[in-house]
């Protein structure tokens, strides 16, 4: 009886999957045929996944917020050109984002500056959702600085943008194993630098 019940399970679980992967194809024929409806069902679905990936490799919110409606912009003048090949359309949303941001650092790194710090554009509604939501991300943040550019890329489409090892493979261009990998390294030396982060306000 029990594999009986996971065989149906399982079963259920791929009609869904076919049910789900249908729906983005006729969403995004949809909106390639420049249905303003389509795109923005688009835009609300993927939003937050698309923002936290920039917010965690970028400085401040509003540099966030600026470069993921840059992304969203960049999707909407492309769409047409885009190909289904079965993969989640947010790989392909994520690609933009991961241009945008190298594209980013790339300016800011041509821009001489005399201070490293950079004040934070609060544009939050409630502060102490701030602080609830947003802290640990801020220490993420902190501790990623000491990490490689591939690992902070891993870490952020994998827990922040929340791709699986998949689709940040195809974000990224690697294979799985280097992802899984890369994702090993990256963790093990996040844990470190929070930890030292811990034990430091302790001494303090």
């Amino acid at each position: 009886m029990h594999r009986i019940n996971q065989a149906a399970s399982a079963h259920w679980t791929n009609i869904i999957g076919v049910c789900q992967v249908q729906e983005e194809k006729s969403l995004i024929e949809r909106a390639q045929k420049n249905d303003p409806d389509a795109f923005t069902q688009i835009y609300e679905e993927h939003f937050d996944k698309i923002y936290r990936y920039v917010f965690m490799r970028v400085r401040t919110r509003m540099e966030a917020e600026d470069l993921t409606q840059q992304v969203f912009l960049n999707a909407l003048q492309s769409i047409s050109s885009y190909k289904w090949k079965g993969v989640p359309f947010i790989s392909w949303l994520f690609r933009i984002a991961h241009n945008q941001v190298i594209d980013h650092h790339r300016k800011v790194s041509k821009v001489q500056t005399t201070s490293l710090e950079v004040p934070m554009a609060s544009t939050d509604p409630d502060p102490v959702d701030i602080v609830e939501k947003e802290i640990d991300v801020e220490r993420v943040k902190k501790a990623m600085v000491g990490l490689t550019d591939l690992q902070r890329e891993v870490i952020s489409l994998r827990f922040a943008g929340e791709l699986s090892t998949a689709e940040a493979a195809k974000v990224m261009g690697k294979k799985e194993g280097a992802v899984k990998a890369l994702q090993h390294s990256a963790l093990a030396a996040l844990k470190r630098a929070l930890s030292e982060e811990w034990s430091y306000v302790e001494e303090v």
